[in-house]
């Protein structure tokens, strides 16, 4: 079974969407709350969105499965990434509206849970695993892209309206300082954009784990607002907007290509 589509490319980049996905195993989805079915906390859209990375020749990896299935970006064994604060967990058991996902008594055991993580967790990174190493083979250091959107008002997570980008390096720890300092001077230039480095988003479990800058990858991870780009209500891609977004976009991941080949040759 197939259960995520890596595109390979040859520079030093590896885009990661894993809040993509939006396939739902039949088993599973009637067991889904009706709220829980519109898969409303879906990062709807950043695959079209990142879709423009084709033209720097960097690796897309995208899942086929809701984060509903699983939790890509969290941790296995269900560590919490935000200890003492409210956050969804491997399998989520509540939406970011604070709705129960499961119809009362469906929600998965840890048998189910871990059988989940299984099939569709460990394949995903596997590959993003894989990916990086053929990178690093080519490259003296590469960098991994977390690509990621939520809400700009979620209050079960945070007070008041979210930055609209959100820029997260585990506190500096997943990336060179040079690079954080090169992508918030990028988000600085953006007219009329709120931008935060390391606040509410610091990075998931991707960015801390394979963020690992003495080793040549550099991870960092954008949280975007959603309504920057599309219609939060209805999930409505918004031309006008996105096609901004995938302009700054650019304009970020360009400086992440240029920090890495700034390392020189293989």
């Amino acid at each position: 079974m197939q259960t995520f589509v890596l595109e390979c490319g040859s520079a030093p980049l590896l885009v990661s969407l894993p809040h993509d996905g939006t396939f739902v195993p039949e088993e599973m989805a009637a067991r889904l709350t009706a709220p829980a079915r519109a898969l409303p906390d879906t990062d709807w859209h950043v695959g079209r969105l990142y879709a423009i990375a084709r033209a720097l020749d960097a690796s897309i990896l995208r899942p086929y499965a809701s984060r509903y299935v699983v939790d890509l970006n969290r941790a296995p064994d269900g560590a919490a990434l935000y200890p003492g604060r409210r956050e969804t967990g491997l399998v989520p058991l509540r939406t970011f509206a604070d709705e129960p996902v499961w119809r009362e008594g469906a929600a998965p055991d840890t048998t189910e849970v871990s059988a989940r993580v299984d099939a569709w967790w460990r394949p995903y990174h596997a590959a993003l695993a894989g990916e990086l190493a053929r990178l690093r083979r080519r490259h003296p250091r590469v960098v991994l892209w977390e690509g990621h959107s939520i809400r700009s008002q979620v209050p079960m997570l945070f007070d008041g309206r979210l930055p609209d980008y959100n820029l997260g390096t585990a506190g500096g720890a997943s990336c060179d300082v040079a690079l954080r300092d090169a992508l918030g001077a990028q988000l600085a230039r953006f007219d009329d954009r709120t931008h935060a480095v390391d606040g509410r988003f610091k990075g998931g479990w991707i960015t801390r784990h394979y963020g690992r800058p003495q080793d040549g990858v550099h991870a960092v991870q954008l949280e975007l607002a959603q309504c920057t780009y599309m219609d939060e209500d209805s999930f409505a891609w918004d031309e006008d907007g996105a096609s901004r977004v995938q302009r700054e976009i650019g304009r970020l991941l360009r400086e992440c290509v240029r920090f890495a080949a700034a390392a020189g040759p293989a």
